[in-house]
């Protein structure tokens, strides 16, 4: 585990939190057909994702314990995946069910592929990053949203630490200069409250009295204006939520699951569900290339964010009260790495005045 941010960067230390006891998405449900293999890499772990011939999803260590050869090159044979090697085949459990030639038994033990657990929810696929372990908590449920909403989903990459993509995903100041006029300006003429929450393992951020902002998304969504309703969260290990309404009929709501790839490479899972006065078919055209073009802004300068920080050898962050929550996330995140989740000594409420 890496410490948390430095106040040098000369200490060469980095947000970088590496937090295994946890379900991350490790891939969308649409993506994995039965008798397919997909290779995915989670904290620089190669995976190896299989659905067999029943639906069931497995999730095994990409490298046969026989002679750690790929599991990826393989294939699935009805409920098995078949390493190209040798032949040998693994269920969804990692148990090798055959191992073609052998006359005599041996310790099934020691052939057991290194197996992770898996579930499917919501239309994605997570799993536990402590191999051979079966949790009891259970993964995070994305909302799920009645038929007057458009519903989207999305997967996207980004160079960045995990802690830096979520502070990205869930900070306000920012939207108005980097993506300057898609949502809000640089003229701040309103000020706003903020009430911030810490309940547990996760973080939120209530702003209170913020008319319509004058971006052109938002003019989109809400032509005639009224107040904001507007809330940031953020739950362990890697969820942010961005959920905005304006007026009675105008609701959007943002869930991402981020997967931290390797240190400084980070996948967000997404689902959007919105809800306008007009109808989902007509709306979704609009919403979908302005949402990718804020995320092509957010990856460019995250990318641009961690080639800093590696060259110069470490972080070297100054946080004021308008970082709402960054350091809370980043907290969050130390106390997961150190086993210090949880409890109500934790829990506080903080109200905050900003120009908006």
């Amino acid at each position: 585990m890496h410490d948390a941010a430095p106040e040098s960067a000369a200490s060469g230390r980095f947000s970088v939190f590496d937090i295994r006891d946890q379900w991350y998405v490790v891939a969308m449900s649409s993506e994995l057909r039965s008798g397919h293999i997909l290779s995915r890499t989670i904290w620089n772990i190669p995976l190896v994702v299989f659905r067999d011939s029943r639906g069931e999803v497995g999730v095994l260590l990409d490298a046969c314990p026989h002679r750690n050869v790929p599991l990826r090159a393989g294939r699935v044979v009805g409920d098995h995946l078949q390493c190209s090697y040798h032949g040998w085949e693994f269920d969804t459990r990692g148990a090798c069910q055959k191992m073609p030639g052998l006359m005599t038994e041996s310790k099934p033990e020691l052939r057991k592929a290194t197996v992770f657990s898996a579930r499917e929810e919501s239309g994605f696929i997570w799993v536990y990053m402590t191999p051979g372990v079966e949790p009891d908590k259970a993964c995070f449920t994305f909302p799920s949203f009645d038929r007057r909403y458009g519903v989207v989903r999305r997967m996207v990459e980004a160079e960045g630490t995990l802690h830096a993509t979520m502070e990205n995903a869930l900070d306000v100041p920012h939207t108005a200069y980097l993506h300057g006029g898609l949502f809000r300006t640089e003229k701040k003429t309103n000020e706003i409250e903020v009430v911030v929450q810490r309940r547990g393992d996760s973080v939120e951020a209530e702003y209170l009295g913020e008319p319509r902002p004058t971006g052109l998304v938002a003019r989109l969504l809400s032509p005639s204006g009224g107040v904001v309703t507007h809330f940031d969260r953020f739950f362990l290990p890697s969820i942010a939520q961005v959920e905005y309404r304006i007026g009675e009929e105008n609701h959007i709501f943002v869930t991402a699951a981020a997967t931290p790839v390797s240190e400084f490479r980070t996948k967000l899972y997404a689902l959007v569900g919105f809800r306008t006065r007009f109808p989902a078919w007509l709306v979704r055209p609009l919403i979908e290339p302005f949402a990718l073009k804020i995320f092509s802004q957010d990856a460019k300068v995250l990318k641009q964010q961690s080639d800093s920080i590696r060259l110069l050898g470490g972080e070297q962050f100054v946080s004021t009260e308008i970082d709402i929550l960054g350091n809370h996330i980043r907290r969050l995140l130390r106390e997961a790495a150190e086993g210090k989740t949880g409890g109500e000594s934790k829990n506080f409420e903080r109200r905050l005045r900003l120009r908006s």
